[in-house]
């Protein structure tokens, strides 16, 4: 069980993959049980390294908050950062398939009933021919990935069961299935939780959070970790405001005090306020991937051309 928030052991369902091969898992407690998981293996995606996979349930929270029976600290520790490890390097296989291909990953966290998916709705009609895709995640139900499909949009829902986050082994799977254009539009709606995707790096160009007015103004020091792995934060649905009491400049500073880096746009899917902005964003996002992977494929030909030449030489 993860002892940050109490998600336990759970299948793992991507959608269009059939379970077709079992995995073992050890709890803090010293308990194993096996379940499917459905991956596809013919698909193209080099996951080189053994599949030891770092699914929900298996997040361990800091020592300090662990009160798992025969762990010592020192052991702890030692599995929060091997499971870190793994993510971490799944992740980097992930953004430099995104990196290759020109595409612009985002991960869109908040906690539950924010608007995320209705804001996803709103910008991918705004964004209009923009090639995109989205990614669910949820711990039960496809409603979200089939309110994004009834856009246009291709989406494809990852349902965790018990587990709280995504990581990044689910997403490289996700990835392949969808099969992105160059140069698209990736966002990634992580599940309702300010707590552990905060810690799970999914190789995304950035972490989004997602504030609703319709919750407290301190989110941001209750929660962190979230706001200082943000690198933007989206206050949406201030189309309430005249209706709540709700502190903006309290919010905003609460943020930059975890995080004077933040960047804040407020946003409502409803009025359309500050979606000029948001897209805005979207698009500078979307011409650096572009303009990074040219540079890359040419950098790669200025090799390629070196080498020939010496060849020629020697």
């Amino acid at each position: 069980m993860c002892t940050t928030c109490g998600c336990g052991a759970g299948e793992v369902k991507i959608e269009g993959q059939a379970p077709d091969h079992a995995h073992e898992h050890v709890h803090a407690d010293g308990t194993k049980h096996s379940h499917d998981h459905g991956h596809d293996h013919g698909h193209e995606h080099s996951h080189a390294h053994p599949h030891e996979h770092e699914h929900a349930h298996e997040h361990i929270a800091p020592a300090q908050h662990s009160h798992a029976p025969g762990f010592s600290t020192k052991r702890m520790v030692q599995i929060e950062q091997d499971i870190l490890a793994k993510n971490n390097a799944y992740a980097n296989e992930n953004r430099q398939q995104l990196a290759e291909h020109g595409i612009f990953a985002l991960n869109l966290v908040s906690s539950p009933g924010s608007g995320k998916t209705t804001l996803l709705c709103k910008t991918i009609t705004l964004l209009g021919k923009q090639p995109l895709a989205v990614i669910e995640g949820d711990q039960q139900t496809s409603q979200d990935a089939q309110r994004i499909r009834a856009t246009g949009a291709p989406a494809i829902q990852i349902n965790t069961g018990k587990g709280c986050h995504l990581d990044a082994h689910m997403v490289g799977h996700a990835l392949q299935q969808l099969r992105l254009q160059d140069d698209s539009l990736l966002m990634i709606e992580n599940v309702g939780n300010l707590v552990c995707p905060a810690a799970f790096d999914l190789g995304e160009a950035h972490k989004v959070v997602i504030l609703s007015v319709t919750e407290g103004e301190d989110k941001p020091i209750k929660y962190p970790d979230m706001f200082r792995a943000a690198s933007l934060m989206l206050l949406n649905k201030i189309d309430l405001l005249p209706y709540l009491d709700f502190d903006v400049a309290a919010a905003i500073g609460f943020a930059r005090q975890v995080n004077p880096q933040i960047r804040v746009i407020q946003v409502s899917a409803t009025s359309g306020a500050g979606m000029d902005e948001w897209l805005a964003f979207l698009r500078e996002g979307l011409a650096a991937a572009h303009s990074a992977r040219h540079e890359t494929v040419d950098q790669l030909k200025q090799r390629v051309a070196a080498l020939e030449a010496q060849l020629q030489r020697t």
